[in-house]
């Protein structure tokens, strides 16, 4: 493994959301293979983590330069290499016809791409690897061509599975080399858009728990009347609908409090609807957190509380379990692979204001040997599916092309 050379390409990295493309790049480098980072963009991002402000100098950024030396570096590409550079460009034309995004769009991918094919001549890449499959994939195919080298990408929930059509993901698992699904349910969810022929090469690698999380017993807790939601304020986490339910229990004269660990695009409407129900003094938004403070909110809560219309499988339900805290979940994508009602948690149906709230309820209720039964049974759960050195193996293995065992 330790001359294999790996090219990730993502959209934007480093990014607070994403810290699980961090833990795994640091996990396929402990594991032998050696990765070298690209990004769109995100150079400029002010970080909270100090890991993630060592990766940000760590990263390469294609739109860095400016467009000028980015068409120059194409037309580079296409004088040496015309018959790639000529399949390249037809290529991202077909895929225009069918894709949500426009023909300028998909011309752009393909100087990205370029940029990309000069950095593997410069670094000696031996294959092209993309988070989400979405333009990164565009990339990361249209880079294969200009190359000839093999690419392969991650797939993990919502913006695939909404739009694979548009995304062109048919087309794109065909081209790769491989595929990985971070849960059985996004592998399903391919299956349906794939041909047979191409079903085994769709691989299920889960995204794994930082080390931190794992490393020592957790912390005791007296589970205090105190809930955590972490993660993106969005509509696919559920945070208005978390609130109305919160408002539901409050008018009943419960006394708790709820912390949205996170920011996020819907950051005003929430602190409107909280506004609105007179729930400031129990609802709190801190901001994005680094890591560290992650790990204090969860130890610091009875339950983490994760409401969500679409998921893969959620890092934020990862962590709460292996630091023993049980969840308030719905039963979506990957989730009930990890979470089972009355076992790790509570879990409901996605959209319910009432099925949600009777969850809170039964958690805010629960004894202290029924929580702590129930987050015992969550971190046995996550040792089992999401050590991140056993699944960064997994995808070392799957880049050096040796065997995994099938999942």
């Amino acid at each position: 493994m330790a001359n294999t050379r790996v090219c990730y390409i993502v959209n934007h990295y480093p990014k607070v959301s994403h810290s699980f493309i961090r833990r795994e790049i640091l996990g396929v480098e402990k594991a032998g293979v050696a990765v070298e980072r690209v990004s769109v963009r995100g150079w400029s991002d002010v970080l909270v983590d100090a890991t993630d402000l060592s990766e940000q100098s760590r990263t390469e950024y294609i739109l860095r330069p400016g467009l000028v030396p980015l068409i120059l570096g194409a037309a580079g590409v296409a004088l040496s290499k015309p018959a790639a550079f000529w399949k390249a460009l037809l290529t991202a034309a077909r895929m225009s016809r069918r894709s949500d995004r426009t023909l300028a769009h998909h011309m752009a991918y393909l100087l990205e791409a370029a940029a990309v094919a000069a950095l593997a001549r410069k670094k000696g890449f031996d294959h092209i690897h993309a988070h989400f499959g979405t333009n990164s994939t565009d990339v990361a195919l249209l880079a294969s061509i200009l190359t000839g080298l093999p690419f392969s990408f991650t797939v993990h929930g919502a913006d695939e599975v909404d739009r694979p059509i548009a995304l062109n993901l048919p087309e794109k698992v065909a081209q790769a080399r491989f595929v990985v699904a971070v849960s059985h349910y996004g592998r399903g969810q391919l299956y349906r858009w794939c041909a047979l022929p191409h079903w085994g090469k769709i691989q299920v690698v889960h995204c794994g728990v930082d080390d931190s999380f794992l490393a020592e017993p957790p912390v005791p807790a007296e589970f205090p009347q105190r809930l955590v939601c972490l993660g993106r304020l969005c509509n696919e986490k559920a945070q208005l609908l978390l609130v109305e339910a919160v408002a539901e229990l409050v008018r009943e004269g419960r006394r708790f409090e709820l912390v949205l660990a996170g920011d996020g695009e819907l950051r005003a409407p929430v602190e409107a609807l909280i506004a609105k129900h007179g729930l400031r003094d129990v609802v709190s938004i801190t901001g994005w957190i680094d890591g560290a403070r992650v790990r204090d909110e969860i130890l610091a809560a009875r339950a983490v509380v994760l409401p969500s219309l679409m998921e893969g499988i959620p890092v934020a339900l990862m962590e709460s379990l292996a630091l023993a805290r049980p969840v308030v979940t719905t039963f979506v994508g990957g989730i009930p692979e990890l979470v089972s009602d009355g076992v790790e948690g509570w879990v409901v149906p996605a959209g319910s204001r009432h099925d949600l709230a009777v969850a809170l309820r039964a958690c805010l209720d629960a004894s202290s040997d029924e929580v702590r039964a129930r987050g015992a049974a969550g971190r046995n759960r996550v040792l089992e599916m999401h050590s991140s050195n056993d699944e960064a193996a997994r995808l070392a293995r799957l880049f050096t092309g040796q065997p995994v065992e099938p999942r």
